[in-house]
């Protein structure tokens, strides 16, 4: 299994573990893809899971940039586009061996 799926499929039982309900899984979109898009509670919710073994490669964390968040913002305009949603958000769910950093509300 490849080390991206891994790790997508850890954030996805986290996530469900807090109640979210998943709706889609690699959401591809003409910029790019959203790893998770999810409902918690009464709200739609966008998540970039980033993940990492070793400390060679450095954090996981910071391979979310400004790059990266526009791409993503750009999925979440077209999905809402065909999807709309009164409310919504982006998050980022970082995997550091079996350690989970969930940061909320990042845009």
């Amino acid at each position: 299994m490849r080390k991206g799926v891994e790790f997508e499929t850890f954030a996805v039982e986290y996530l469900q573990s807090l109640g979210y309900r998943i709706l889609y899984r690699n959401y591809h979109c003409r910029f790019g893809e959203i790893d998770i898009v999810a409902i918690d509670r009464n709200t739609l919710v966008f998540v970039e899971v980033k993940g990492g073994r070793s400390k060679n490669l450095g954090d996981p964390a910071e391979r979310f940039d400004r790059r990266k968040l526009q791409r993503i913002l750009r999925c979440v305009e077209e999905f809402l586009q065909k999807n709309p949603a009164d409310s919504y958000r982006l998050e980022v769910v970082v995997i550091r061996g079996k350690d989970v950093e969930h940061i909320r509300e990042v845009f």
